[in-house]
């Protein structure tokens, strides 16, 4: 097995230390027969890298190794979590050292810290799973099992159960991180949610900004903030015991523009005036799925807790209210499933279509009937072959609960979340998909430069929905920075954090932190 060596480099100011022997850092490389495997994981098949060299580390020290390795040898270097990273990130052509994490993904419980201990290679389902069956809790993440907590977490993602409970960086107490803060070497760090841990910052740069900005996250701890005793079983959310589903299905053949209006305007209509105070609806999750036409149909699904009282009654009103006034057939199936097994469950898996561009927007308030007919004229054109859609996520409660500066997920009063994307098969038909994508976004925000500002309707975009386009001054002509749609005004303390633990920028890509503008 090819192998990495680190040597002993004297650095100016630096004192040198016995280093490790350099077959404790392996590495694979071309010739080897997993390096396709390792370097052709992401989903979006647009983008593949070719680094030099791929490592699996299996402890911190291995991690810390090979960041000193690549710092010390002047290799441009990225981490890959689940792969499920939307935008070339990871696999940019630039990237010459790639740290595979996928080993780190052990689920423990640390009795010292008082938290549950994660490695940042662990997949959401395989979370769940463990922290299920061993303590009979759950942290609240997304829905798709494949995803690794790795650069979900940093960028503060969301799930089912986020309107009840918080995103899951409202739970993180403690990070472990290996930064290159020095030339020529590599160190861990752990920082915590404590304010007086010196280390304090770091954590704080760890909820929201996404990954590859300060360092190689290797593990994580969860404890819930509200947490009153040290039983691990008390120490983070209980999951329901059950989960109802209902999928509404309208066809596209049957519907009208004035049906797929009535669709938009009663779920934004429903999710503005819900009354957040009520329990009823506390642990909703839903998304409207406003497909292509070519995809044949319009989807709800949403599901609540299956253990609350009239749950299946307040499900079906749910449904009504979104489909109330639409004279297209719908097609509604309901389904009750035990909690673990509804969270394994691929429900963004697209088969043969893994090529994607995808972009997002915090809604504060719903789509207006301008931006309704918009929506309309993109998703119902006959002669677009791609699948486009608009999902609309369910959003707000318990998120919107947090101070805007206590993470760096700034965005803590939006109602619904907006994901468009569109998806196809044939590379050579990558630009002309990107080209309509970029478009019917540009123009859905044409009021306020292409991008969706922080105003009266919109809060700027998701950091776990990267889009490169947001700091093209061709798409973004809004003279709003890239930095300010995802960060708003937690940038410049993210920036000082930044010139501290990464002074060289050693850990940088098209959306990362700059420590300077």
């Amino acid at each position: 097995m090819p192998e990495i060596s680190v040597p002993d480099v004297p650095v100016p100011g630096i004192p040198v230390t016995p280093r490790i022997p350099a077959q404790n850092v392996p590495a694979i490389t071309r010739d080897d027969p997993r390096y396709r495997s390792l370097t052709r994981r992401s989903r979006n098949t647009r983008f593949t890298g070719s680094p030099d060299r791929v490592h699996v580390p299996r402890t911190a020290e291995d991690v810390r190794r090979a960041v000193t390795a690549a710092v010390r040898g002047g290799s441009r270097l990225a981490v890959r979590g689940g792969g499920h990273g939307l935008e070339g990130l990871v696999d940019d052509p630039a990237v010459r050292t790639l740290i595979d994490l996928s080993e780190l993904n052990d689920v423990t419980y640390d009795a010292g810290r008082r938290a549950f201990g994660m490695g940042a290679g662990a997949l959401l389902g395989s979370v769940y799973r463990s922290l299920y069956l061993n303590w009979g809790v759950v942290v609240p993440g997304g829905t798709c099992p494949s995803v690794g907590l790795g650069g979900y977490v940093q960028g503060g993602g969301f799930g089912a159960l986020c309107r009840r409970h918080g995103l899951i960086v409202d739970h993180l107490e403690a990070v472990e991180v290996v930064v290159a803060d020095g030339p020529g070497e590599a160190r861990t760090v752990v920082a915590s949610r404590d304010p007086a841990d010196p280390h304090h910052d770091l954590w704080w740069a760890h909820t929201g900004a996404g990954g590859g900005n300060f360092g190689v996250v290797t593990r994580y701890w969860f404890r819930s903030p509200e947490a009153e005793t040290d039983a691990p079983q008390d120490l983070l959310p209980r999951p329901p015991e059950t989960a109802l589903f209902a999928s509404a299905e309208w066809p596209w053949e049957s519907l009208s523009e004035r049906d797929f209006a009535r669709l938009v305007l009663n779920h934004g209509e429903w999710h503005s005036r819900e009354d957040g105070t009520d329990p009823a609806y506390e642990s909703l999750y839903s998304a409207l799925y406003l497909n292509q036409r070519a995809v044949g149909r319009i989807t709800l699904g949403a599901q609540l807790d299956g253990s609350t009282p009239d749950a299946r009654r307040q499900l079906d009103e749910y449904i009504a209210a979104v489909g109330n006034g639409v004279r297209a057939p719908c097609r509604v199936t309901r389904t009750e499933m035990p909690w673990l097994q509804a969270t394994q469950r691929d429900v963004e898996n697209r088969g043969e279509l893994t090529r994607s561009k995808s972009k997002g927007a915090y809604l504060r308030r719903p789509y207006s009937v301008a931006e309704t007919e918009l929506l309309f004229r993109y998703l119902a054109d006959r002669g677009y072959d791609g699948h486009t859609t608009v999902v609309l996520f369910s959003y707000g409660r318990k998120v919107n609960a947090v101070d805007s500066a206590a993470t760096v997920v700034a965005q803590r009063d939006s109602v619904l979340k907006s994901y468009l994307g569109t998806y196809w098969t044939d590379p050579a038909e990558d630009e002309r998909h990107i080209r309509r994508l970029r478009e019917f976004y540009r123009e859905l925000y044409a009021e306020t430069g292409g991008v969706p500002v922080s105003d009266a309707r919109t809060d700027g975009s998701y950091i776990n929905y990267p889009d490169m386009d947001l700091a093209d001054p061709r798409w973004n002509t809004s003279g709003v920075p890239w930095h300010a749609l995802y960060f708003k005004g937690n940038y410049p303390r993210l920036q000082g954090v930044k010139a501290v633990w990464d002074p060289q920028d050693v850990f940088r890509h098209a959306l990362s932190v700059r420590a300077s503008d």
